[in-house]
C-alpha cells in the first residue's frame, strides 16, 4: 500500500472555512482505480496556525502516480489556486510505503 500525504498549515480564524471546502470538495478518487480511502485529519495548532493533512491509501504508488496524471486529478486540482488565502505557505507533499 502507498499512503499520501498533504500538509496544510492554515491561517488562524480560518480553520472552519477550511474544513467546509474539504467537506464539499468533489475529489473524484472514488472511481479511480487502486483507491482506498481518504481521511482529513487535524493536528495540534503550531505558531497560531492549525496543522492539517489529507490522508490517502492507495493499493500501490503506481495507483498514485497515474491518478495524479489523469483528468480525474485535473478536475479535482482545477480551483486549488482560489483557496491560498486559507493557507500559510504551499501545502507540503509526503508519500510512504506500507512497511509491514
Amino acid at each position: 500500500m502507498y499512503i499520501a500525504f498533504n500538509r496544510f498549515r492554515i491561517i488562524p480564524d480560518r480553520h472552519a472555512d477550511f474544513e467546509k471546502l474539504w467537506l464539499n470538495y468533489q475529489t473524484h478518487r472514488e472511481k479511480v482505480p487502486g483507491f482506498l480511502f481518504f481521511d482529513l485529519i487535524k493536528g495540534k495548532t503550531e505558531k497560531g496556525c492549525a496543522i492539517y493533512a489529507s490522508h490517502t491509501t492507495w493499493r500501490n504508488q503506481q495507483d498514485f502516480l497515474t491518478w495524479t496524471k489523469s483528468e480525474s486529478f485535473r478536475r479535482a486540482h482545477k480551483n486549488a489556486g482560489d483557496y491560498s488565502k486559507l493557507y500559510i505557505g504551499h501545502p507540503e507533499f509526503e508519500g510512504f510505503e506500507v512497511a509491514l
